[in-house]
């Protein structure tokens, strides 16, 4: 056999279904042998991975740079830094910018930004809401990975980041859910009642509620709920795939089972706030815990996690979104001032593999939710999601031995000062080293990984494979 590039040897590799002792080559960037324990052939390098798991590099579908247009708070190089530092290989980064991604052409501009600055994969969704059937398959022709919506109306004063993305009324929601469903990509939607919502917030804002609390009063879970079924119905009838983001409610959750035991292809995501964090961590944090939606009870909480477990909840994903400290301090006299969301991607493998080591789901399923299902949705699964020959050789090292934490100092996105959830955290193990198409991009807190060496990922030409629909009542 011709010599490997890498040998990676001594490690349990995971799978979404299983964990076994074996050594992995690799050559050319491409997994090239899984096999057993001293089966290997010579490798110009050689890693020694015992006592320690080989997890496939994590995929992060929901994910804010917002390039061009704020790099202040963080850029396709920085943030794609910190992805790697996580464990995380590809991002999936959603459509906000500056202008909204609404256009091939405008797709085309950060698909340059992409290759001149990322250090791992990303790919791009695309926002349908221009209603222009040629913007649409423009955009999937040129690669996005699916389509991004908002159910509410724009943040006041940002109404061009927000171009195409926000679709309050069911009539353009329709007519978006009829093109997405031509080009055989899923469309996302952020499951929000732009009624309920703005109703909330001019009751509270009245009342002269300016406290963190308002913020959670004044977007309930049926706010998310009726979103949800509005979307879903709609989906139902155009026969369309839907992609449901940020899943935070109990209310939510039941209809995502619902319209799945019904046969419809939906899938849905939640995230490591939602599952680890409630009310009284926002009130300790305030602004900084400050997220749409929001954080809820442990109640909703607890749900979550077991819609985790029975599959009714496909992956994890971050939201990862960036922002200044001065502009999350705005929040401690005005919550309403402080903008919604918090950095988080270079925790999410070390906080899913806390879950599995507390017994709140097993180290496959860390696999499944944020590697294997994301890979299999998004319509990556031939390269990506899997330690297996063929597959691009990402992947994550992660010693589970002893606790650790995530200081500040060791946070590589720019908005790290801003992340005050998971940098209070212990978490039990840690990633010791990331391989990005057969390169260790990060090893033991140091990035290696150079400027640009990162690239642009489209889903397969075909578009997305058919999910199987849960049954299990």
């Amino acid at each position: 056999m011709e010599h490997l590039d890498l040998a990676i040897v001594g490690g349990t590799v995971v799978a979404a279904d299983g964990m076994r002792r074996a050594d992995v080559g690799i050559r050319a960037g491409h997994i090239a042998a899984v096999a057993e324990p001293g089966a290997l052939g010579a490798a110009h390098q050689t890693i020694d991975a015992t006592e320690w798991l080989v997890l496939p590099g994590a995929i992060d579908v929901h994910f804010h740079c917002r390039t061009p247009g704020y790099d202040e708070r963080g850029d396709f190089f920085s943030e794609t830094c910190a992805a790697a530092a996580g464990g995380v290989t590809t991002v999936f980064e959603m459509p906000i910018s500056r202008p909204g991604c609404a256009t091939p052409a405008i797709m085309a501009r950060r698909r340059e930004l992409i290759t001149e600055q990322a250090v791992i994969d990303v790919a791009l969704y695309g926002a349908p809401g221009t209603l222009n059937a040629d913007d649409v398959a423009g955009m999937a022709e040129a690669g996005a990975i699916g389509f991004k919506i908002f159910m509410h109306r724009a943040p006041l004063g940002r109404d061009d980041e927000f171009i195409g993305i926000c679709l309050p009324d069911d009539d353009q929601l329709h007519r978006a859910l009829q093109l997405v469903a031509r080009t055989g990509r899923r469309l996302v939607a952020h499951c929000e009642s732009d009624a309920l919502l703005e109703a909330g917030i001019a009751r509270l804002r009245a009342a002269g509620r300016n406290d963190i609390a308002a913020h959670a009063e004044s977007r309930p879970p049926v706010v998310e709920a009726v979103a949800v079924a509005r979307l879903l119905t709609l989906a139902a009838d155009v026969g369309a795939a839907v992609h449901i983001a940020h899943v935070s409610s109990r209310a939510a959750l039941d209809l995502v089972r619902m319209f799945r035991r019904a046969g419809h292809d939906v899938t849905a995501e939640t995230c490591p706030h939602y599952l680890w964090f409630d009310e009284a961590d926002v009130a300790r944090l305030g602004a900084y815990a400050k997220i749409n939606p929001p954080i809820r009870s442990a109640t909703d909480q607890q749900a979550l996690w077991a819609g985790l477990r029975e599959g009714v909840l496909d992956l994890v994903t971050t939201d990862h979104s960036t922002y200044l400290p001065e502009e999350k301090a705005r929040g401690a006299v005005d919550m309403w001032r402080a903008p919604s969301g918090a950095p988080g991607v270079q925790a999410l493998v070390p906080a899913m593999m806390t879950a599995a080591a507390r017994g709140l789901i097993s180290v496959p399923d860390v696999v499944r939710l944020i590697a294997a299902a994301p890979a299999r949705i998004f319509g990556i699964d031939d390269r990506k999601g899997a330690v297996a020959v063929g597959r691009d050789a990402d992947l994550c090292l992660y010693d589970p031995r002893e606790s650790a934490t995530l200081p500040e100092a060791a946070m590589f996105s720019r908005a790290r000062a801003v992340d005050r959830l998971y940098t209070g955290m212990t978490y039990q193990g840690r990633v010791r080293q990331t391989i990005h198409r057969g390169r260790v991009v990060f090893r033991d807190g140091t990035l290696l990984a150079e400027r640009g060496s990162g690239g642009f990922i489209a889903p397969r030409a075909a578009g997305v494979a058919p999910r199987p629909v849960a049954t299990q009542p």
